[in-house]
C-alpha cells in the first residue's frame, strides 16, 4: 500500500495544501478567538526577517519609527466620512473598561490615519516641520468574515507609514518612492516574488485616499494577492483634522499626506508563491536559516565535524544551524527541514568523513550531490545566490505564461475563472465592467500602462486593467 503524502498535493486541493504547510512546517496555529492566529517561532522568524528588510529601507527613505495607541476614540473615525464608511463593517469597538461603560466607545486600531492626524495637527506648525515622516510597527484588528491564516485574519501584524508634506507633488513622489524603493525592492530582491506595480481603480482605493499604488503577485494557483499598498491621501484627513502649516508666503495651508503598509500577509504570499508538494521553499536572502548541517549518526567524529562545518559556514557569512539531534531519526529530521524550506542541507555521516565529502541537498532546485567538505564555505554561498535567482525567475515565468491579453470583459472573466490573469484596455471595463466581473468573482487587480509602468492617472491613454481572482 502506497504511503500517504505528508502534504495534500497542490493539484488536488490548493487551499488544503496551504493549511497543511502552515501546520506541518510549524508556522502558525489558529487563535482561540475566531480569525486570530498564533504565530509560531519558525513563522515569526520569517516575519522578523521581512521586518528587518522593510525597516532598513523605510529608514533609508527618511521615515522614523514611532508608536501610537491601540485604542482610538470613536469620534476620531467619524471625522473623515469616507474613511469611517469604508471601515465600519470591520471595526471592533470597546464599550466597557474597568467594569464600567466608557463615556466614549474606543475603536481597536484598524489603521491609524485618524489618531496620527490628531497629533500631526499638534506637531506641524510651519513649513520647517515638513516633511514629517513617521512609521509604526504594530498590530491592527479588522473583523474578518472569511479568515485564513496569514492571508486574512482578524488581528494581524504590519507596518504603517504616515507622512505630511508641503505640496501635492512632494506627497505623490514619496508615495511612489515607498512603492518602488521599499516594497518592490523587498518583494522582488528579498522574497523572490515577481510583482506587478500599478494603481488601484477608484472603487478599489483605500478609504479616504485619492490614489492607491499596489503590488500584485500571482500565487501558485493563479490567484492574485495584494502584497502591499502606498496611498496618496491628498488633503482629506488634513481637512478633517485641520492639519495646517504656515507656508513660506505667510499663509496657513493644509498639508498633503500619504500612508502605506505591508503586513504578515507577506508570509502567506511567500508560502503560496514558492511552496511545492514537499513544503516551503524559502528564498535564501530571506531565510533565517540558510543552511542546516545534519549529523546522520551520533558518532563523535561526525558530531565534531558537523559543528566545525557549521562554524566554517558561519564565518563565510551563511546563517547556519547545526542539527546534531541524533536521538531523532535522520529521515524525520531531513523531512522536517525540507518542509520548512531551508535552502541548503549539508548531511554528514561516517562514510562521508571517510571520503572527505558531505552530501549537499538544495531545496529550491531539488537534488543532492557530494561536495568536498573543504569546498563548502565557497560552494554554499554560490548555491544560495543561484537559488535566489531561480525563485524569482520561476515566479516571473508563472505570471507571464498565465497572463493573457484579451479584448472583452467576458474573455477576462473566463481567463480569471481558469486560474489565469487577463489584460485588457481599461476603457473597455470602467465602473460598470467591474460590477460585471464581480459576478464571476473576478476583480481589476490594478491598472498598468502599456509598457508595464504605473499610469499617471486612471484615464491615461493606453491604460490596461489587470484582471484576476484574488485572495
Amino acid at each position: 500500500m502506497a504511503k500517504a503524502p505528508v502534504l495534500t498535493p497542490q493539484a488536488e486541493d490548493f487551499p488544503r495544501w496551504y493549511q497543511d504547510v502552515i501546520n506541518k512546517a510549524e508556522l502558525a496555529d489558529n487563535g482561540p478567538v475566531r480569525g486570530t492566529m498564533v504565530i509560531r517561532p519558525y513563522g515569526y522568524g520569517l516575519w522578523e526577517r521581512m521586518q528587518a528588510e522593510l525597516d532598513t529601507r523605510i529608514k533609508a527613505a527618511g521615515a522614523r519609527n514611532a508608536y501610537f495607541p491601540l485604542l482610538i476614540p470613536q469620534s476620531y473615525l467619524a471625522k473623515e466620512a469616507e474613511h469611517v464608511e469604508g471601515f465600519a463593517p470591520e471595526l471592533a469597538v470597546v464599550t466597557h473598561g474597568g467594569g464600567k461603560q466608557l463615556e466614549e466607545p474606543a475603536v481597536v486600531r484598524p489603521t491609524s490615519e485618524t489618531i496620527i492626524n490628531e497629533y500631526f495637527a499638534k506637531w506641524v506648525q510651519s513649513y520647517r516641520d515638513l516633511p514629517l515622516l513617521i512609521n509604526q510597527w504594530a498590530n491592527v484588528v479588522r473583523w474578518e468574515m472569511r479568515p485564513r491564516v496569514f492571508l486574512r485574519t482578524t488581528e494581524f501584524l504590519w507596518q504603517e507609514g504616515h507622512t505630511a508634506h508641503a505640496s501635492y507633488e512632494d506627497a505623490r513622489d514619496f508615495a511612489a518612492l515607498i512603492h518602488t524603493d521599499v516594497y518592490a525592492d523587498v518583494m522582488t530582491n528579498i522574497l523572490g516574488i515577481d510583482v506587478v506595480l500599478g494603481r488601484k481603480t477608484p472603487s478599489e482605493r483605500f478609504a479616504g485616499a485619492i490614489n492607491t499604488l499596489t503590488l500584485e503577485a500571482m500565487m501558485g494557483d493563479g490567484k492574485a494577492l495584494q502584497m502591499g499598498t502606498s496611498h496618496e491621501l491628498g488633503q482629506n484627513f488634513a481637512r478633517a483634522f485641520d492639519t495646517r502649516f504656515l507656508g513660506r508666503d505667510g499663509e496657513r495651508e493644509l498639508v498633503w499626506q500619504t500612508s502605506w503598509g505591508a503586513s504578515t500577509r507577506m508570509v502567506g504570499g511567500l508560502i503560496m508563491s514558492h511552496g511545492d508538494d514537499n513544503g516551503l521553499r524559502v528564498p535564501p536572502r530571506l531565510a533565517a536559516v540558510q543552511a542546516v548541517v545534519l549529523a546522520i549518526k551520533g558518532d563523535e567524529a561526525v558530531l565534531a565535524r558537523v559543528r566545525e562545518i557549521g562554524a566554517q559556514l558561519a564565518a563565510a557569512g551563511v546563517r547556519v544551524e547545526v542539527d546534531d539531534r541524533t536521538d531523532v531519526p535522520f529521515g524525520r529530521r531531513a523531512v522536517d527541514w525540507e518542509l520548512k524550506g531551508v535552502p541548503v542541507r549539508v548531511e554528514v555521516g561516517p562514510r562521508d568523513l571517510e571520503a572527505g565529502t558531505a552530501m549537499l541537498a538544495r531545496r529550491i532546485p531539488g537534488g543532492k550531490e557530494p561536495v568536498a567538505i573543504d569546498a563548502l564555505p565557497s560552494v554554499v554561498p554560490t548555491a544560495l545566490e543561484e537559488d535566489q535567482e531561480t525563485l524569482l525567475r520561476q515566479s516571473r515565468e508563472r505570471r507571464e505564461s498565465r497572463t493573457f491579453d484579451v479584448r472583452t470583459i467576458e474573455e477576462a472573466a473566463e481567463a480569471a475563472k481558469s486560474g489565469n490573469w487577463a489584460r485588457l484596455p481599461w476603457s473597455e471595463v470602467g465602473a460598470e465592467g467591474e460590477k460585471r466581473l464581480a459576478e464571476d468573482a473576478a476583480t481589476v487587480r490594478c491598472l498598468v500602462a502599456e509598457d508595464g509602468s504605473v499610469p499617471v492617472s486612471d484615464d491615461a491613454p493606453g491604460t490596461l486593467a489587470v484582471v484576476g481572482r484574488s485572495y
